[in-house]
């Protein structure tokens, strides 16, 4: 099983490649190996949450200050976005964006204090989060969430008309 990783332009966020095996029944992809992604000492993955979108909803853009968290679209299209929110970073409030479908399958590791958000392309996309922090687990209430539309990071999301959350809008 082959994973590379590779460093994006913001620190701390890494690209992870992994093989994709296809033949005439379908595909088969590992999006994690323990041995492989080490991120700091004493941080195991220990939460997977999936969501189910539809095309053009917008998810995030959130983050906290202890999670880390490994992403992919397990089925369907997304642009995936990340922004850094450290404010002593020399990236602080850069954004990126990935293009992530059943064609180019990827995931993306997120570190505490940068933003993950997404957009679906297609009809529906299946999205999975890896997630790894010490403690309890900071659901929305205690997350934050950074507007999908801030003018400060201008994210070009291609989507007139997104379909929003409550705490998005």
């Amino acid at each position: 099983m082959n994973l590379s990783i590779t460093d994006a332009s913001i620190k701390g966020v890494k690209i992870i490649n992994y093989d994709n095996f296809v033949d005439l029944r379908g595909s088969i992809w590992t999006t994690y190996l323990d041995n492989k992604i080490n991120i700091q000492d004493n941080i195991k993955f220990n939460h997977d949450k999936f969501s189910v979108s539809y095309k053009n909803v917008i998810r995030g853009i959130h983050y906290d200050n202890k999670t880390f968290k490994i992403v992919t679209a397990v089925y369907g299209a997304i642009d995936q976005v990340v922004v850094d929110m450290r404010k002593d970073s020399k990236t602080y409030k850069e954004s990126l964006i990935f293009n992530i479908d059943d064609s180019n399958r990827f995931s993306i590791l997120i570190p505490p204090m940068v933003g993950n958000g997404f957009r679906v392309k297609s009809d529906v996309a299946v999205y999975h989060y890896k997630l790894s922090y010490l403690g309890e687990y900071l659901d929305a209430e205690n997350q934050y969430t950074l507007k999908w539309n801030d003018s400060s990071v201008d994210i070009d999301w291609n989507c007139e008309n997104p379909i929003l959350s409550s705490r998005d809008s």
